[in-house]
Formats: structure tokens, sequence, C-alpha cells
């Protein structure tokens, strides 16, 4: 069965105002991240987002799920818990790819696919 979503996202036409739609969703999302409000953070997302860290197949769906992708990511040092990986206390650097699926319907986010290496 084909997936209905990847059509959806498929079918957008892109304009000038719709990238100005998505990039302003984004500055309000990345505000909110650097702040570290979870409320606003969701205000940016659709309900049934999902957020996956695709190297290690976690995956967080709804609200509720990207509460508590955050929460973690918020609490997550070299001292903490991330992505169901442990501390290690050392410092680490990664190259990072954050794709964020715009869910056209809901004006919002969709989550986020998260690849590093």
């Amino acid at each position: 069965m084909p997936d209905s979503t990847f059509h959806q996202r498929l079918a957008l036409e892109p304009s000038p105002a719709l990238h100005e739609q998505i990039r302003s969703a984004w500055a309000r999302h990345s505000r909110a991240l650097e702040s570290r409000d979870l409320d606003a953070v969701l205000a940016t997302v659709s309900p049934d987002c999902a957020y996956e860290i695709v190297p290690i197949g976690q995956r967080w769906e709804g609200h509720a799920g990207a509460r508590a992708f955050y929460g973690e990511m918020f609490e997550a040092t070299s001292k903490g818990w991330w992505g169901g990986m442990p501390p290690t206390g050392r410092v680490i650097e990664l190259k990072l790819i954050v794709y964020f699926p715009w869910d056209a319907v809901a004006e919002r986010f969709a989550g986020e696919r998260v690849w590093f290496a």
C-alpha cells in the first residue's frame, strides 16, 4: 500500500510563501529548543509526529513521544543517557543530520529523523 503521507509531501508545490511558512516555523521551533520550552516546541509539531534516531533504531511517537525525546535530549550530556546509550564521561563530536518533514495538513513539522556518524 502506498504511503499517502509521502505522496502528499511529494505533491507540495514549492513557492516563496510555503518556504517562508516553513522557515518561520523552523525559527519558532529553534527558539523554543534553545530556551528548552517543551510546550513551545510541541506547538511546532503535528499531534501525530514521530522522532527517530535512525542509526540505532529508536523511535518516539506523538506529542508524548516528542516530550520524552526532547526531555532526554535536554538532560543528556557526557554524564547522562541519550538515545538508549549510556554516558561515557567523555566529550564526543558527531556529524549530525536532522531531517524535519513538513506536515502540510497540520502546517507543522511531522517530527525529526536523526542520523549521525
